[in-house]
């Protein structure tokens, strides 16, 4: 045990050690509710088609390559200590033994990523067809043919301003409708643009 131990407070394994320790902290943290396993997705965008990891979460691939990665080092350095080799013979094969560390960690993570991500799907990215058909805010000036801007809100309660435009005319006649009027998509003759559907002003407006 105490063997074990000493291989791992010293190089090459000492690093991976460390990061060991951080990789814990979080989990336990995670245990706890005091963190979420998946709080990093935002930040950083693994991309999964060049790299491979990037179809589970950043949490979750960065411990389980940190994890192998320990092991291997740990598997390599005890025969190392064991050999008696001293000065730059061991330094070398210390060298090899965490270069060797990192690359099998990186090709055992790959392959159980592809296992793990059906257990984490792909969240769906919102799209201009979600906003098709639902009643928009008008806050340009008015809307006419060229393009003009409205604010609509999502059914998650989010807002987001999109382009809109009514296309061909009115007895001849441009149309269009005074900022802040509300639009839906119930009308004779829709006017579609980049989802939202616009209603013309009726005789009273």
């Amino acid at each position: 045990m105490n063997e074990f131990f000493a291989a791992a407070v010293v190089f090459p394994t000492v690093f991976f050690s460390a990061a060991l320790v951080v990789v814990v902290a979080f989990w336990v943290l995670v245990l706890c509710r005091a963190a979420s396993h998946d709080m990093f997705d935002s930040d950083v965008k693994l991309p999964g088609g060049t790299t491979g990891l990037g179809c589970v979460p950043v949490a979750v691939t960065v411990s389980l390559l940190v994890t192998i990665a320990w092991f291997t080092s740990l598997a390599g350095s005890v025969p190392l200590r064991r050999s008696g080799l001293t000065g730059a013979p061991y330094a070398i094969l210390a060298c090899v033994v965490l270069a060797t560390a990192a690359l099998v960690a990186w090709a055992v993570t790959r392959r159980l990523a592809r296992v793990l991500k059906r257990f984490f799907p792909a969240e769906r990215q919102p799209s201009r067809e979600d906003f098709a058909g639902m009643t928009c805010t008008v806050r340009t000036e008015r809307v006419d043919t060229r393009i003009s801007q409205a604010e609509i809100t999502a059914r998650d309660g989010t807002t987001t301003v999109v382009q809109v435009r009514q296309l061909g005319t009115r007895n001849g006649k441009r149309t269009g409708t005074a900022p802040g009027r509300h639009v839906t998509p119930s009308v004779r003759r829709p006017r579609r643009v980049d989802g939202p559907t616009v209603r013309p002003p009726g005789p009273s407006a």
